[in-house]
């Protein structure tokens, strides 16, 4: 579940990859030629960033930019993105999953949660229009059986698409033009990619395989497969689901963690007994090293990116780099976490203790494109 403040397992919203894979051989895509991407021109590696004190005026966009929820509700954070965020709310009544829209005076509810304790908001996508697909997970321990539903704007009504009960990947749903993409386990330790349309029809299969949750890169749907003894990213047509051709930096990578892109940048975590966020960006030559420092990359997960930033959150707290500055700041109080996507940054703790008499649960989201740069390093 997606809580806030505490040392409990991390929020489930941001384990849709936990899924670890075993070094099987996948099954091969579907049909259709390689998409070629061009290569980059080549552009000077970054330098490792420094870590700085978080500006005031990030703090101050932050506050004003707190979310209040209705009397007598209590909020978690599951998804942000542009226009737009995904939160459970719970009280008297009740659970229910909402969509909040800027300038709107009450949120959206998606569904009502049939068991207001063991069902839980796992994960949520909006097209910013008409449709929004999240899931459910049914229990409280990260197996359990979970359902994929597709919220209807235009009449405010949802509609079970999928329900999961074999083993596999978290579902992180993607919405894009008018189609519903995730993936689900199917046995044998794998799982299968598919493709719905949001308005109905029946799901196509696009890819099988030992796989991880899928996310959306630009154009392209990647996630992460075993080959062979290790892994490597792989990649489709978000518009057709044919195999699609990674930019050859990204190709290249093997046994990776937690990577993440909006299609230009590209971020993940290489390294298992000394960590590193590594980052690579359209025109670079190569992947660079963006932080190595304890205490930022102990435990490193939850890659997100949104324009100049890239987020993580470790055991302890979460941090935000500028990839504008070459700098990096921790941006939640201890245990806090943070989501990022589509220039939307939100941000959740507790203050206090969050099982505590009194404790409040603070969820922030602002547009990071307005934040100022963190302060350049020396």
């Amino acid at each position: 579940m997606a809580t806030s403040g505490s040392r409990r397992l991390l929020p489930v919203p941001f384990l849709a990859g936990a899924l670890l894979l075993a070094g099987c051989s996948p099954d091969g895509a579907g049909p259709g030629p390689a998409r070629a991407v061009p290569s980059p021109t080549a552009a000077p590696a970054r330098t490792a960033a420094c870590e700085v004190a978080l500006p005031a005026a990030w703090r101050s966009a932050f506050t004003t930019g707190e979310y209040r929820p209705p009397a007598g509700e209590r909020a978690v954070l599951t998804e942000t993105g542009p226009g737009w965020t995904a939160l459970q709310l719970t009280g008297a009544e009740g659970r229910r999953a909402v969509l909040v829209r800027p300038g709107e005076k009450s949120p959206h509810t998606l569904l009502r949660l049939a068991d207001p304790v063991e069902h839980q908001l796992l994960a949520a996508d909006f097209d910013g229009r008409r449709w929004a697909a999240f899931a459910v997970l049914e229990g409280r321990t990260l197996d359990s059986p979970w359902s994929l539903y597709v919220w209807d704007a235009a009449t405010g009504r949802s509609r079970r698409l999928a329900r999961a009960a074999r083993p596999g990947p978290l579902p992180r749903p993607v919405v894009r033009d008018g189609t519903v993409l995730w993936a689900q386990g199917t046995g044998s330790g794998k799982a299968t990619v598919f493709a719905a349309p949001a308005a109905g029809g029946a799901p196509r299969a696009w890819h099988t395989g030992v796989l991880d949750s899928p996310f959306a890169a630009g154009d392209l749907l990647v996630w992460r497969e075993a080959a062979g003894a290790g892994t490597r990213l792989s990649a489709v047509s978000l518009r057709d689901g044919r195999p699609a051709a990674l930019p050859p930096a990204i190709a290249a990578l093997r046994d990776i963690r937690s990577p993440v892109s909006d299609g230009t940048t590209w971020a993940w975590v290489a390294g298992e007994t000394a960590p590193r966020l590594m980052v690579w960006r359209a025109g670079e030559a190569r992947p660079s090293a963006a932080v190595t420092a304890s205490p930022a990359v102990d435990g490193m997960d939850q890659l997100r990116t949104s324009g100049r930033l890239v987020t993580w959150r470790t055991p302890e707290t979460s941090y935000a780099l500028d990839l504008g500055s070459g700098a990096y700041a921790e941006i939640t109080p201890a245990y806090g976490y943070v989501q990022a996507a589509g220039g939307a940054l939100a941000l959740a703790y507790s203050v206090g203790e969050a099982k505590a008499a009194g404790a409040r649960s603070v969820i922030q989201v602002v547009d990071g494109a307005r934040l100022p740069g963190l302060p350049h390093c020396g």
